[in-house]
């Protein structure tokens, strides 16, 4: 019974505590807010109403009344870069950092901050002088990363490798994936020179980085294309298959070509002829018919149609399948399935695009880097014929 009535006992003591320290937390709270100026909460209310013109008005009124207030600097700043009044934004964090009173982690923050307004002005040789500056100390990773942004926007691969590797011994998430595609972009610039010997150096890097990266799979097939080996060309093109098949699209014109420099042209349209029919893709159709049509006949070339849209029937099958049906038919079903064709090449014209998977940026050509969202990789191989376009 003594136990049950010490429970008891304890239990309005430890409510009469909270109380107490509630009082004590408003009084505080009071106190602080008593010492603010009402256009702080006047900006605050704007905020909230969406209101972001009337808000910036309010938050200067407050920066004019007490200049200490570091935090709202960096708001007000934020927001000017927001609505694309990066001058502005400039001017506050570069009057932050004319203070020679502000702590050293204060001081980080805005030339962070100021980095971000060159670069969202396009003044990128400004914003890497900044953000150079932050090698240590909690924003380090974040400049570092902002620099990576901007080497990849100025195609400086050679800076990007190095800064990418620096981000990961800073902790980082693996960068692989992008450092081997920076590799890449140094291989294509070297074979548009025309230095194969360079190219294969850099291929053999980025595959080091990424083994599994298809796109050096293929450059090097180009290398090889290049220096005249087309063998070596085509073992490398056909290596795609095993890497990711879906890439094949990618490679089946430049198969053919090797196959028909060694004067073995059947061999390449049976090649693409099975791939067609093991994976299913209308881009592959696109390719291989007319290939199988003139070097294996058009009942081929129409069954291969046939069997393709039957499997995934779209749009772009459907034409493949009205050029073996008219190649075909006598007149007039002729003059109607042509005019059947028409329609469909009308109807189909702009619709098959490249999807990029992470921001939904469509594009006619297929991009290793999505030109929307910047991502390495994020295109699928395959056009795709949108649904509501269809409707």
């Amino acid at each position: 019974m003594d136990l049950d009535f010490w429970w008891l006992l304890a239990v309005p003591v430890a409510f009469a505590f909270g109380w107490m320290a509630s009082r004590y937390d408003l009084k505080a709270l009071l106190s602080e807010s008593a010492n603010l100026p009402r256009s702080y909460f006047r900006g605050l209310n704007f905020l909230l109403n969406e209101q972001p013109d009337q808000a910036i008005d309010a938050f200067i009124e407050v920066v004019k009344l007490d200049p200490e207030t570091i935090e709202l600097h960096f708001a007000l700043g934020n927001l000017f870069r927001r609505r694309g009044e990066t001058d502005r934004a400039i001017r506050i964090h570069q009057n932050l950092l004319s203070r020679a009173d502000l702590p050293v982690n204060e001081r980080d923050h805005a030339l962070f901050e100021l980095g971000q307004d060159f670069l969202k002005a396009g003044l990128l040789d400004r914003a890497e002088e900044a953000l150079r500056r932050l090698d240590a100390g909690e924003y380090a990773r974040d400049a570092q990363r902002a620099l990576l942004t901007i080497y990849e926007i100025e195609k400086d691969w050679v800076k990007a490798i190095d800064a990418a590797h620096r981000l990961e011994t800073m902790g980082a998430d693996p960068l692989g994936k992008e450092i081997s595609q920076f590799y890449c972009e140094l291989a294509q610039e070297a074979l548009q020179r025309q230095d194969a010997a360079e190219a294969a150096i850099q291929l053999d890097l980025a595959l080091q980085a990424n083994p599994g990266n298809v796109r050096a799979t293929i450059l090097r097939g180009d290398v090889a294309q290049t220096r005249g080996d087309h063998g070596a060309a085509i073992d490398a093109w056909r290596r795609v298959e095993t890497q990711n098949p879906s890439y094949l699209p990618l490679v089946a014109e430049k198969l053919m070509k090797a196959y028909a420099a060694l004067s073995r042209p059947q061999e390449g349209a049976a090649l693409l002829r099975g791939y067609v029919e093991q994976y299913g893709s209308s881009d592959l159709l696109d390719v291989a018919y007319p290939h199988v049509a003139q070097l294996c006949g058009a009942e081929a070339a129409h069954a291969l149609a046939r069997a393709q849209m039957q499997a995934a029937p779209n749009l772009a099958g459907m034409t493949r399948l009205l050029d073996a049906q008219i190649e075909s038919a006598d007149e007039p079903r002729r003059g109607e399935l042509e005019l059947m064709r028409t329609l469909i090449k009308q109807r189909t014209k702009n619709l098959p695009r490249y999807t990029c998977q992470n921001c939904g940026f469509r594009a006619r050509l297929f991009y290793w880097q999505c030109p929307g969202c910047s991502g390495w990789e994020t295109y699928a191989p395959r056009r795709i014929e949108p649904i509501a376009s269809q409707a």
